[in-house]
């Protein structure tokens, strides 16, 4: 566990501590609509988007992932590197 995902479980264990898995599956399902609406408003298909906003809505994702990645015993950084790590073998010659 990072640094950061120490400091959500903190954070979530001061707040009476974590939900079921699938209720935080839930929460980061809304969290990514919540994004691709500020994503379609940014992109000036729906309304105007705010910058700020794109970035608590990114936030509010990666706070939901940490959830369940604290739940499972997942370091996040370690998984982010080790996908990097496979798009670099897997796709590296293809563009």
């Amino acid at each position: 566990m990072n640094d950061y995902q120490r400091r959500v479980d903190k954070l979530i264990r001061e707040l009476g501590g974590y939900w079921g898995p699938f209720e935080m599956l839930a929460a980061l399902t809304e969290e990514v609509g919540e994004l691709a609406d500020e994503i379609l408003k940014m992109e000036g298909v729906k309304g105007r988007g705010s910058p700020k906003t794109l970035e608590e809505e990114i936030g509010d994702v990666v706070f939901a992932l940490a959830c369940i990645a604290n739940h499972y015993g997942v370091d996040l950084l370690e998984a982010l590197d080790e996908t990097i790590q496979k798009y670099r073998l897997r796709d590296g010659n293809k563009w």
